[in-house]
């Protein structure tokens, strides 16, 4: 879908094809009719963004995109919805969620609008990673229709430890687009100067930096497990999905490992079914 579509097209989103190339359709496949339109919605929303902020429109047509989407969740909880948006806005008022949330995504689409990220310091990785993934994660957990603060926090280390993981899987492709999410706290740590994303992609040292990010991803997903299973189960189908397949994702980042050339990491189809066999049946 062209970048132009998504900012002023008024037709009705498809949001279930919108999502259907996403590593987690299957877990919003599994949910219930309305939750299940609910995060399609959300998703695409959240494509929408992400599309702008990568797109290779100038810096400041990306800016005026993504004010325009923060203009038009605006318009969504002021009851003046564009045409696309109506399915969205009636999902905000039946799922309570919360406009800040849509706002910090935008928020992190636009950090990456705004310039190459290379290196930023440990609190503006946490920051984006709050932005990009945990704001998504606080939409949905309360779709799913999680307690408030057991869905914040789980929200905050579940979307840190996919953010993560998605940061290590795609060093390369990354670093194809001038872009590198490794903090400069651990390169710095490890001797690799920052200079520009392929030079660090390609230093020798890279395997100690990622090694440190993978265990705070690990981390992450135990306290996921932690909080999803003092909840019921009903309302962590969902997320366990969400993270046992990124789990897996990240296990085969690991066994690939960070030293080059370095292979790109697939969706591994076959473990996915049976991640959603074992939480949406069992």
């Amino acid at each position: 879908m062209a970048v132009s579509n998504l900012v002023v097209d008024d037709t009705e989103i498809d949001a279930a094809a919108a999502t259907s190339g996403s590593s987690f359709y299957l877990a919003m496949r599994i949910l219930p009719a309305a939750q299940r339109d609910a995060m399609y919605q959300v998703y695409a929303f959240c494509r929408a963004v992400d599309d702008i902020a990568d797109s290779d429109m100038p810096r400041a047509e990306r800016a005026a995109a993504l004010e325009r989407w923060r203009a038009d969740i605006d318009a969504c909880y002021a009851g003046a919805p564009r045409a696309s948006l109506r399915a969205l806005t009636r999902h905000i008022h039946t799922f309570q969620l919360q406009r800040e949330d849509f706002h910090a995504m935008i928020d992190g689409m636009a950090m990456d609008a705004a310039a190459d990220i290379c290196a930023p310091d440990e609190a503006t990785l946490d920051l984006y990673c709050d932005r990009v993934a945990s704001a998504a994660g606080r939409l949905s957990v309360s779709i799913f229709g999680m307690r408030k603060e057991p869905g914040r926090l789980l929200a905050h280390h579940l979307g840190r430890a996919l953010q993560l993981t998605n940061i290590l899987r795609d060093i390369d492709e990354d670093a194809g687009i001038n872009r590198c999410y490794l903090p400069y706290e651990l390169l710095a740590r490890e001797g690799i100067a920052v200079t520009n994303p392929t030079q660090i992609a390609d230093d020798p040292s890279l395997p100690r930096v990622c090694a440190t990010l993978a265990e705070r991803a690990q981390q992450h997903f135990a306290e996921s497990d932690a909080i999803m299973d003092c909840e019921p189960r009903q309302h962590v189908k969902a997320p366990r999905i969400m993270s046992g397949v990124y789990r897996v994702l990240l296990e085969r980042t690991l066994e690939r490992g960070f030293d080059i050339p370095r292979t790109k990491v697939s969706k591994p189809k076959l473990s996915m079914l049976w991640i959603v066999a074992r939480y949406a049946l069992f």
